[in-house]
């Protein structure tokens, strides 16, 4: 009997013992000194979300959008956002950036272990044209907050006209590719066609909308466009990915010298979800040509008409 009351009043200790509340996050113990050191940037802690926040804030831009001079509180400000996931950190983060900034910036995060998970505008009428790269990750605090720093560093070096404008002089109404040569480096991925002056191929995938399936005759579809000559070329097109192949096809076209101009969705509810990218260069045609080869192979395209 002695036994069976102190399980009981046990019991009723246990039952009386005061429950945290459902739903509130816990105190973030970051290494708030360690992420401003490795970022190079100020921080702010969120204790109510568990978030630390640094920032950047482009004040060296004088962006003029419709007359209105647009100030870092604006939408100008560069920020990388930390919270605790389980034993891991995330990050997630806006990174504000010149078109000539573009490239060189996101070669940063993803050579840094960051995925870029969106490139596009905010604003309509802009001088000079703003552009923002939205980057992500999950790993260990030091090495995310050292991602994010290398992308801030990026920003700073660049900064001031310092990034990259390809330019060239190419008339489509000129060109003399060689067809046969990039149908070969297409392979299955072609033949193109070679039409007022632009070689063109276009690979269909699909995916499902209300339960119909959509092809590359509705836009699902990478493609990649030529013009000029085998020496002297330009490149543009657009990738279909999966969302896990986005990262390696980002990475592919960077590695191979291929600008990314744009990361977003065309669609909405399908499945599975496909991710857009747009992409330009300029370069010997063959190795363009290759290039973009080599990006499609880090996808799984079915060839769907």
């Amino acid at each position: 009997m002695r036994i069976a009351k102190r399980s009981s009043i046990g019991l009723i200790v246990t039952l009386l013992a005061p429950v945290p509340a459902s739903g509130a996050p816990k105190a973030a113990a970051f290494d708030q000194a360690k992420i401003e050191q490795l970022t190079g940037a100020k921080g702010k802690l969120d204790e109510k979300a568990g978030v630390f926040k640094v920032s950047l804030p482009r004040s060296d831009l004088k962006v003029i959008t419709a007359g209105v001079h647009v100030t870092p509180p604006l939408g100008l400000t560069c920020w990388a956002a930390f919270t605790h996931a389980g034993n891991h950190t995330a990050v997630m983060g806006d990174i504000v950036m010149t078109e000539d900034q573009v490239n060189t910036v996101m070669s940063a995060a993803l050579d840094h272990g960051l995925e870029v998970t969106a490139l596009h505008n905010h604003f309509f009428w802009d001088s000079p044209k703003v552009m923002f790269m939205h980057i992500g990750g999950m790993a260990d605090e030091e090495k995310l907050a050292a991602g994010v720093g290398a992308v801030f560093s990026a920003v700073k070096e660049t900064s001031g006209g310092k990034g990259e404008v390809p330019k060239t002089d190419i008339d489509p109404a000129k060109s003399a590719l060689d067809a046969k040569a990039l149908d070969a480096t297409f392979g299955a991925y072609g033949p193109g066609e070679y039409k007022d002056g632009v070689y063109k191929v276009i690979v269909g995938r699909s995916t499902k909308m209300s339960g119909h399936k959509m092809g590359k005759a509705m836009g699902v579809n990478t493609w990649a466009a030529l013009a000029g000559s085998d020496d002297k070329a330009m490149i543009d097109g657009d990738f279909a990915m999966l969302e896990t192949e986005v990262q390696p096809v980002l990475k592919s076209l960077r590695a191979s010298g291929i600008d990314v101009v744009a990361l977003h969705q065309h669609m909405t509810g399908e499945q599975p979800r496909v991710l857009f990218l747009h992409y330009w260069a300029i370069g010997k045609a063959a190795d363009l040509a290759t290039g973009v080869v080599t990006a499609l192979k880090q996808t799984k395209h079915d060839l769907t008409p």
